[in-house]
């Protein structure tokens, strides 16, 4: 999931620097035994759990008891806990109690206000509401550091008594090791159509955000009727059944990660369609970076720090939130070539020089650095 891709990104550019480094992480499909192998220099420990499927997020007792068992005899400088929840932060506490010092990282909001109140049955956010809020809440002034993904993020961080000076934002990186081809190129590789107009949108989507897309893309062919709206990788989502043309999606399905690159590459912008909730203000969409380095511009929501980064680096528009806006500004965009190509090149610069996993590892290092040296 999101962070698993952050926390293997961190851990295999910190192990080619020399660092020992260990990362626990749920097995995707064991129940009782826990696995350790390596994965890059790392030595990755895929501790079991017994929920399945999305279940495996991070609230099962056994997994706990199993890492809580395994750390029995470890010996971290740091532990660096990835969100919240039981299975990452009681460990994370038990470590810092035998002289770890405590890094906790906050990629997501998931209590009162953020992703609890996208789920769609009422009951489930009665009964979660609480129980997200009190573990994301509770424990951060308990860490000695304090990463954010965003700075929506720092400023909850510091409301809830972290000191301004322990907390820093890391964005989640671009992996430049991906070279694009050409549009036309990644086009006949994949066979996706060789003339229409393509937008891409890269993986999961909220289902709010869902209907802002789907009303978006009817608007979008209104003007430019042969437009396809290309889901890249796994779409959760039934967006087929909100369109005028449902004919007009091409779904890919899994894919790898390089399959994905090759995919965005050959469309004509990418797409980031998220209402201004505080699900989308408290989390960062990693797919940005994807975009970035497939060298496509983007057409996102001014939500979160997107409102900045977006215009900052010329490599894309921001618009309102509604469908209309949206559109209209995608429709702009499909109808100037020489704009697409311009923001393309900008976004594969900011991938290279801004978002690029070896910048965000060295500020990763020196924040490691500044805690240890404090204590």
């Amino acid at each position: 999931m999101g962070t698993f891709r952050r926390a293997s990104h961190f851990g295999m550019a910190l192990a080619e620097r020399g660092h020992a480094v260990t990362l626990m992480a749920v097995s995707p499909n064991a129940r009782l035994r826990l696995c350790v192998r390596d994965l890059s220099g790392v030595k990755l420990v895929e501790t079991p759990d017994l929920f399945s499927g999305s279940l495996r997020s991070g609230w099962d007792p056994w997994n706990v008891l199993r890492r809580v068992l395994w750390l029995n005899g470890q010996s971290f400088e740091i532990v660096h806990a990835i969100e919240s929840r039981p299975v990452v932060l009681l460990p994370a506490l038990i470590a810092r109690r035998r002289g770890a010092k405590l890094i906790m990282d906050w990629c997501d909001w998931f209590g009162q206000g953020g992703s609890v109140e996208e789920r769609p049955n009422p009951l489930v956010r009665a009964v979660l509401r609480p129980v997200e809020t009190f573990f994301e809440e509770h424990f951060r002034t308990r860490a000695d550091g304090t990463l954010v993904i965003n700075t929506f993020l720092r400023e909850k961080a510091i409301a809830l008594g972290v000191p301004p000076n322990r907390v820093e934002v890391i964005y989640d990186g671009a992996d430049t090791r991906f070279i694009p081809q050409d549009r036309i190129e990644s086009r006949r590789a994949t066979g996706l159509p060789g003339e229409a107009p393509l937008i891409g949108y890269a993986g999961r989507i909220y289902t709010f955000d869902a209907a802002l897309m789907a009303s978006a893309f009817n608007r979008v062919l209104k003007s430019v009727p042969d437009a396809r709206l290309v889901l890249v990788g796994y779409f959760n989502r039934n967006i087929e059944a909100l369109l005028d043309c449902p004919e007009a999606v091409i779904r890919t399905g899994w894919l790898t990660a390089e399959q994905v690159f090759q995919y965005l590459a050959a469309c004509d912008v990418c797409w980031l369609p998220l209402r201004d909730t505080g699900a989308n203000r408290g989390r960062w969409p990693s797919k940005l970076c994807d975009y970035l380095t497939a060298g496509r511009p983007v057409v996102a929501t001014a939500v979160g720090d997107l409102s900045d980064l977006i215009p900052r680096y010329r490599v894309g528009i921001v618009t309102l939130d509604n469908p209309d806006d949206f559109a209209r500004c995608t429709a702009e965009m499909l109808s100037d070539r020489d704009r697409c190509d311009t923001m393309g090149r900008a976004a594969r610069r900011a991938a290279e020089d801004v978002f690029n996993w070896t910048l965000k590892v060295d500020e990763l290092e020196d924040f490691y650095k500044r805690v240890l040296r404090a204590h």
